[in-house]
C-alpha cells in the first residue's frame, strides 16, 4: 500500500474521531514509568553496597527495585492519567530514595562510566527465596550471554494504554467486526508495528548517549572516534544506547519475532524460549552444583528479549508474560527507546511523555500493514542509522524501498500529530501536548535543539563525560535533597510501604516447598 493511501486512511479516522461528539475521548489514559539509575559512590565509582533496607525489598517493593545489578536501581511509578500526577510521584520517590542514599549518587545518564569490567559489577540478589534465587540465575545468565557492561546501561521506559471509553468509540470508527479484548489487542500490534516503522524519530528526538566511557568499550571492538580523555563517541550519534554500542545484541541478530498479529508473536517467543542455542550450551547450565543460567535456549525467559517497545499485560503470580497475553490480550505498550536525561532531574519530563502519547495515538491509528522479513531489515537499519548518525546534514532512511530524507519524513509525522494533539487538548487552554509537539517540530528544524546535540554542546566545554555525568548527578542529588516542603505523606506511604515488602519477602522463604530444581522445573513445565 502507498504511503499516500495509508496516510487517507489515518486522515478519514482521525475526521470521525474529531466529529465523534465525544470531546475528551482521547484524554485519560493510563501511563506509567520504570526510571533505573546506578548507583555510585561521591567519585563516580559503582557503589558495591547492598541494596539499602531502608527501601524495602528489591523481591517485593512493587515501586523501588534493583534491575541487572544490585547497584542499579528501578522505580516504578503506578499508572496515572495526568502526566503530572505521574512527574510528582516520581519526584517524591527520588526524594524518598536520596534519603536513604547516604553519600551515594543516582548517576544521572544511561552509559555508565568508571566501571572496571563485568567483575565490577554485582549481579541483584533477591534474598534466599526460590523466585529470588531464579531472578539472581537469570542475570547471571544474562551476564555471560551478553557481558555484565551491557546490561549496566540504565533507561526510561513508557507504559501508556489508551482510555477504556476511546476502544468503543474506535472500534466504531474503524468497522470492526469484533469488539472487547479481541479487538484491542489487534489494534496494539497496528501500534506496534507503526512504532517499528517509525520509532526512529524518537531516537532523534530524545536520544542523549552520543559519548560513550572508553572503560564502557574495554575489550569490544567498537569502532567510536576520540572526542576527550576517557570520552568516546560518534560526531552524529543520537543515542548510543540503543545502537550496536548498546543494547542492540548481535547475538539476538538472528532472533525474529513477529509483530503481525498476537498468535505470531507468542508463538515465536515460545519458539525461543525452547530452542537450544549451542553457544549457550556450550556454557553449562548447572555446573558442579552451581546455576549459571536457568537454561541454555535462545532465550532463558520471554524478558530477555530486548525490543524498542513490548505488548505488555500484569501477570497473575508466577504466570509467564506470553501466558498472561494469551489469557486475556494486549492492556498496554512498553516503550523502551528513552535514554535517562542528564537535563531532567528524574530522567524524563512531562513534554515529552505527552508527545509519546500523541505519538503512540498516530501509530495506532495509521494504516498497518503486516510486516514481512524484508521491510523488518529495513526498519531496523533505520533505526540503527538515526541511533548513531541522526543529526548527519542530509541523511536518507529507507521508505517504502526507496531512500527519502529523514528531516521530511520527520515534519511528515509532526505534521499528522497536529489533530491528534489538538484532541488531547481539549478544555486545556494552555495546550500542553500542542506544546509539547511544537518543540520537537523545532529540534527537527534546527539540529542544535536536540538533546544530543546540548551534550556534546556542554562537553566541548572542556568537560570530559565522566565529569559532565558526574557534576549532573551531584547537582540532582541537591536539588532533591533541598526540595521543600517534601510531601511527608508521601514520603511516610514510601517508608510503609518499605516495612511491608521486607515482611513479604520473609513470607515467601518461609512458604518455600522443594528444591530449587524442582521450583525451575514447575516454572518452565507450565
Amino acid at each position: 500500500m502507498s504511503s499516500a493511501a495509508i496516510d487517507r486512511v489515518f486522515e478519514r479516522r482521525l475526521g470521525a474521531l474529531v466529529n465523534s461528539g465525544e470531546p475528551q475521548i482521547l484524554q485519560g489514559g493510563a501511563k506509567g514509568v520504570e526510571k533505573e539509575s546506578l548507583r555510585v559512590t561521591p567519585r563516580g565509582r559503582l557503589a558495591h553496597t547492598a541494596h539499602p533496607v531502608a527501601l524495602g525489598s528489591a523481591l517485593t517493593n512493587e515501586h523501588i527495585t534493583t534491575d541487572f545489578s544490585e547497584s542499579l536501581i528501578e522505580l516504578v511509578t503506578p499508572a496515572f492519567t495526568h502526566t503530572w500526577e505521574l512527574l510528582q510521584y516520581l519526584l517524591d520517590l527520588h526524594q524518598f530514595v536520596y534519603r536513604h542514599l547516604g553519600d551515594e549518587l543516582l548517576w544521572a545518564t544511561s552509559m555508565p562510566c568508571a566501571i572496571d569490567g563485568d567483575g565490577d559489577i554485582p549481579l541483584a540478589q533477591y534474598g534466599g527465596s526460590h523466585v529470588g534465587r531464579m531472578k539472581t540465575v537469570y542475570r547471571n545468565g544474562l551476564g555471560l550471554r551478553y557481558g555484565r557492561m551491557m546490561q549496566a546501561i540504565s533507561g526510561v521506559h513508557f507504559n501508556y494504554s489508551f482510555p477504556l471509553p476511546f476502544w468503543e468509540a474506535y472500534a466504531a470508527l474503524t468497522g470492526a467486526r469484533s469488539q472487547g479484548a479481541q479487538f484491542v489487542s489487534a489494534s496494539y500490534f497496528d501500534l506496534l508495528r507503526n512504532y517499528r516503522r517509525h520509532g526512529w524519530l524518537v531516537l532523534y528526538l530524545f536520544g542523549v548517549s552520543p559519548v560513550v566511557c572508553k572503560s564502557f568499550l574495554r575489550g569490544r571492538d567498537v569502532a567510536l572516534q576520540d572526542f576527550a580523555p576517557g570520552t568516546a563517541y560518534e560526531p552524529y550519534a543520537t543515542s548510543l544506547r540503543m545502537s550496536d554500542v548498546g543494547y542492540r545484541n548481535r547475538n539476538q541478530a538472528g532472533l525474529t519475532v513477529s509483530v503481525n498479529d498476537l498468535g505470531e508473536y507468542v508463538r515465536d517467543l515460545k519458539r525461543a524460549i525452547t530452542t537450544p542455542h549451542p553457544p549457550y550450551e556450550a556454557l553449562g547450565v548447572k555446573v558442579n552444583g552451581e546455576w549459571r543460567q536457568l537454561n541454555a535456549n535462545i532465550l532463558q525467559i520471554e524478558n530477555e528479549y530486548y525490543s524498542f517497545i513490548r505488548p505488555k499485560r500484569v501477570a497473575r503470580s508466577g504466570e509467564r508474560p506470553t501466558k498472561a497475553l494469551t489469557r486475556a490480550g494486549v492492556e498496554y505498550v512498553e516503550v523502551r527507546a528513552l535514554d535517562v536525561s542528564a537535563f531532567d532531574p528524574v530522567g524524563v519530563n512531562q513534554t515529552k511523555m505527552r508527545f509519546l502519547e500523541t505519538f503512540l495515538a498516530l501509530c495506532l491509528m495509521k494504516e498497518s500493514a503486516p510486516i514481512g522479513i524484508d521491510e523488518q531489515a529495513a526498519l531496523d537499519a533505520n533505526h540503527l542509522t538515526v541511533a548513531r548518525r541522526g543529526r548527519e546534514p542530509g541523511l536518507m532512511l529507507s521508505r517504502d524501498g526507496r531512500s527519502v530524507p529523514m528531516r521530511a519524513w520527520a515534519r511528515e509525522l509532526l505534521d499528522s500529530m497536529t489533530g491528534l494533539a489538538e484532541i488531547l487538548d481539549r478544555g486545556e487552554a494552555a495546550r500542553p501536548y500542542g506544546q509539547a509537539l511544537a518543540a520537537q517540530v523545532a529540534k527537527v528544524e534546527d539540529v542544535a535543539l536536540t538533546p544530543s546535540a546540548r551534550l556534546m554542546s556542554d562537553l566541548t566545554a572542556g568537560e570530559s563525560f565522566f565529569e559532565l555525568a558526574l557534576r549532573m548527578s551531584a547537582t540532582h542529588k541537591a536539588y532533591f535533597l533541598d526540595l521543600y516542603p517534601p510531601n511527608e505523606e508521601r514520603l511516610k506511604e514510601f517508608r510503609e510501604e518499605a516495612r511491608e515488602s521486607l515482611i513479604a519477602q520473609r513470607r515467601i522463604e518461609q512458604s518455600d516447598r522443594g528444591t530449587f530444581d524442582e521450583y525451575l522445573a514447575r516454572y518452565f513445565s507450565d
